[in-house]
């Protein structure tokens, strides 16, 4: 064989390791899937560690924080997320029926109990008449909100209707002023009403210790519908890949990070049926 034809050959070899090479490379990546996922700010070192969970089998977690309610939902009807978790069953109901919506719950996260706070009283006996009060203006969490101001004694609804608003206050002995605030701005509006009532992710934003809040949401049966979960269009609900996400969330390292990010704001809840 000549030197020429020697060269040739060991060229040729190489060139095919490299392909070869390439394409393995090629087929490693093909094998990798990108979730993307949308949750509010807070719960983001949370998911940090379900994106290790996952990077194991092949999953990228793309993750995208929303500041707000509403945002998280439409994303995903329109297909920029394919899985979101922040929200109950009250919350997507209402959403769905004013959206015309198909999104459905996958997997159980936590419970987050709506707290009130104030910045003006140490006690909730001290409120006085025509105090303010801010509320949560979606549809659920007002009727959630409504609900706690009647447990803790100040309000007494007409039960007429699942869902109530501030119409359906039937007895306001202290002649309460209710403001209705985006959920994100109950916590910052302390300094201008008596009391707010703040959904648990906000006061953990607001760094509002729930040592602190004047009257908590009691965790039991009727609390149930609070649950939040991961939901995703109801085409993809027995996706394979979005279940494993679910199974990487309910872990032991996950309750944990709750627990650090949200101290007695946030309970896992993953054990209760939805």
């Amino acid at each position: 064989m000549t030197r020429f034809k020697k060269v040739t050959r060991v060229l040729l070899l190489a060139c095919t390791a490299l392909f070869v090479f390439v394409l393995a490379g090629c087929g490693s990546q093909s094998k990798d899937t990108t979730v993307k996922v949308g949750i509010n700010p807070t719960d983001a070192p949370i998911w940090k560690i379900v994106k290790a969970n996952v990077k194991k089998e092949g999953i990228n977690l793309k993750i995208t924080e929303f500041s707000d309610y509403n945002q998280p939902n439409t994303a995903l009807s329109q297909g920029e997320l394919d899985i979101n978790a922040y929200q109950h069953k009250y919350f997507l109901d209402a959403w769905n029926k004013a959206h015309h919506t198909d999104i459905v719950p996958i997997g159980n996260t936590v419970i987050q109990p709506m707290a009130i706070y104030s910045n003006k009283i140490k006690n909730i006996n001290a409120l006085k008449d025509g105090d303010k009060v801010a509320l949560p203006n979606d549809a659920s969490n007002e009727s959630r909100a409504l609900v706690l101001l009647e447990n803790a004694g100040l309000i007494k609804l007409d039960n007429k209707t699942k869902l109530a608003t501030v119409k359906n206050v039937s007895e306001n002995k202290l002649n309460l002023k209710f403001t209705l605030l985006d959920a994100a701005q109950t916590a910052r509006s302390l300094d201008d009403v008596t009391v707010a009532v703040v959904n648990g992710n906000y006061a953990s934003d607001a760094k509002l210790k729930p040592s602190a809040a004047l009257y908590t949401e009691k965790i039991n049966e009727s609390t149930k519908p609070w649950i939040n979960f991961i939901a995703t269009n109801k085409k993809d609900k027995d996706n394979k890949t979005y279940k494993k996400v679910v199974k990487a969330f309910q872990t032991k390292a996950v309750s944990k990070e709750i627990k650090k990010v949200y101290g007695g704001s946030a309970v896992p809840a993953w054990n209760t049926k939805l």
